[in-house]
């Protein structure tokens, strides 16, 4: 079989073993959905005001991502490490890539199933509106934006063990979320804290998306972070996963 033939072989059964514990998919489906319908729909001053919705929107499809991405790449592969199911698939003759793309298309399937009622609930009970063209490039720049937060959920898979990885997932969710203007617009932020939310990926993720669905102009700083972010996490993350190779295959 080809790598290509195999990511997706892989990539199913993925999927399958994850649908097996449909309470694991609340929160990444569901929460960042009833977010958006009991913190921004009542608010009608921002719900009916077309720029201030379709950022809200944005951001919560950003948090649903992002949500998605940790979870999913943090705690599985943490979890798989402690598994002897995980060495056992390193002897296979299998190629390593196919693993990794296997995992990345899953997350990704599970994060576009995660934004669908962010969209279809914004659509629906907001002033929220962007054209077709828009929104497509609106979902290229939220696969870019992603990549960070699936290089940092390797990063925390492959330092911490299972129960660590999920405590450290949260804290560091809801900071990224808080800090980077997902659930409060940084127009609200303080000086000190907007400054500083400019230096995170997921506020970062969030301007880019932004700049994808209205336009606008898109500051050096978004796309600079994303690239350095970028590759800060995916060095990070081959020098754990090569850490962990040497600790568990000596």
């Amino acid at each position: 079989m080809s790598t290509l033939s195999l990511t997706f072989v892989h990539a199913r059964y993925n999927l399958i073993e994850t649908a097996r514990i449909p309470v694991a998919l609340i929160g990444s489906l569901v929460f960042p959905a009833l977010a958006l319908l009991f913190f921004v729909v009542p608010q009608r001053t921002v719900a009916d005001n077309p720029d201030f919705a379709t950022q809200a929107v944005v951001s919560l499809a950003v948090f649903a991502i992002m949500s998605n991405s940790l979870f999913s790449f943090g705690l599985n592969i943490a979890e798989n490490r402690e598994k002897p199911w995980d060495p056992y698939l390193r002897t296979l003759p299998a190629p390593g890539l196919a693993r990794v793309f296997a995992q990345v298309f899953s997350t990704g399937t599970l994060g576009v199933a995660a934004i669908i009622p962010v969209i279809v609930i914004g659509g629906l009970f907001t002033a929220a509106s962007a054209s077709l063209p828009h929104i497509l490039l609106g979902l290229v720049a939220l696969s870019v934006g992603a990549l960070p937060f699936m290089l940092i959920g390797i990063c925390i898979g492959y330092a911490l063990s299972a129960k660590a990885a999920i405590a450290v997932v949260q804290v560091v969710m809801f900071a990224l979320a808080f800090a980077g203007g997902l659930f409060l617009p940084p127009v609200l932020f303080a000086d000190w804290l907007n400054t500083l939310s400019k230096f995170l990926p997921s506020r970062q993720a969030r301007e880019l998306v932004i700049w994808a669905v209205q336009g606008g102009t898109l500051e050096p700083w978004v796309w600079i972070g994303v690239v350095v972010w970028t590759a800060l996490m995916l060095g990070l993350a081959l020098f754990l996963f090569r850490r962990d190779e040497g600790h568990r295959f000596r």
